[in-house]
């Protein structure tokens, strides 16, 4: 049986709600990670340490304390992450899956602190919280 095409599918309710459970279900996990572990005590990748320095090599300006979902819609900005990501198409795992990543790192995920990224784009900034610190207060 053939998988259907994009354009075959529009926006299926039941496809939207199969993403939409999946990157809960990952945000979650990742919540209780950090409030149980602790951001520093555990790698989200292989090769966390080759992401982080090439995140903080090309998106040096980037604020990942509180993001700013603007600086991730411009023209500009989705060519640079495109660019970036696809450079991890066979070493992260889903890297082009969707995520959830919480704007303001000093939060839970709630609907007004959540935003739709790419699976390499959530690795590079929790990776970079944890490495900094800014995810220590999360731990219970």
């Amino acid at each position: 049986m053939a998988l259907p095409t994009a354009e075959e599918t529009g926006n299926m309710a039941e496809m939207e709600m199969q993403w939409a459970v999946k990157a809960m279900h990952h945000a979650e996990t990742y919540m209780k990670l950090l409030k149980t572990v602790g951001g520093n005590n555990f790698k989200l990748t292989a090769i966390d340490d080759e992401l982080y320095a090439d995140f903080k090599k090309n998106f040096s300006d980037l604020n990942i304390e509180k993001l700013d979902e603007s600086e991730f819609k411009t023209e500009v900005s989705k060519a640079k992450w495109r660019d970036f990501i696809n450079k991890y198409e066979n070493r992260v795992t889903d890297f082009n899956f969707g995520s959830l990543v919480r704007i303001d790192c000093k939060g839970d995920y709630t609907e007004d602190n959540t935003m739709f990224v790419m699976r390499t784009q959530f690795y590079c900034i929790e990776i970079a919280r944890n490495k900094e610190g800014l995810n220590d207060s999360i731990k219970a």
